[in-house]
């Protein structure tokens, strides 16, 4: 019976962990290009994923993010900014309003910006994002986040019908193992969110 058990339990991991070493490889690919560099014309809109913010200061994680989409932005990339992003249990302060008055304080101007202040997860943000996005009859976007993060939340929003260019923010080297968990991490967040379970 144990080894009945065993076996049962080795057909099914075997190809789960086989689809997912090869889903990470795709999202090393992916974090590896810059999809801003060879659109076909300008997009509608940057959309800068949230990170943390230090009592209404950015992250140094998404001070590089906001920095990446100024240098798109001022590049003539695409016209708006959409800045994203949550609480994440700060009372007083959101990460999407955080990244806005970050811009602002570099030339943004603030006409040129959306906020999204919501969402509590990548896939709710995105949900948020593509349904403000679709009121406003914007349909491309350059998604500006890190690279393990590029592959995941780009699929998300072309899910919801938003032709979408990955745009990594330059980051420091880090250690092998750290970049294969990352990207394998992502993986099952991946897969998470095709059996509907979004986090």
């Amino acid at each position: 019976m144990r080894r009945l058990v065993l076996i049962g339990f080795l057909v099914v991991l075997l190809p789960v962990a086989s689809y997912l070493t090869s889903l990470a490889i795709e999202i090393e690919d992916q974090s590896k290009v810059d999809e801003a560099q060879r659109m076909p014309t300008s997009a509608d809109v940057i959309v800068v994923l949230g990170a943390a913010e230090y009592n209404g200061r950015p992250s140094p994680v998404l001070r590089a993010r906001l920095d990446h989409a100024i240098d798109l932005h001022r590049r003539r990339l695409a016209p708006r900014i959409f800045t994203t992003g949550g609480a994440g249990g700060d009372a007083r302060f959101t990460e999407g309003e955080v990244a806005r008055d970050y811009l602002v304080r570099q030339g943004v101007p603030s006409e040129m910006i959306i906020v999204e202040e919501q969402g509590d997860s990548t896939v709710h943000s995105i949900i948020i994002v593509s349904e403000v996005m679709k009121r406003m009859n914007l349909v491309s976007a350059i998604l500006v986040s890190d690279g393990y993060h590029i592959f995941r939340a780009k699929r998300i929003l072309e899910d919801r019908g938003v032709t979408v260019y990955g745009s990594p923010r330059p980051e420091a080297p880090k250690s092998l193992w750290e970049e294969k968990w990352l990207y394998f991490r992502q993986a099952g967040a991946y897969l998470l969110w095709r059996i509907g379970v979004n986090i």
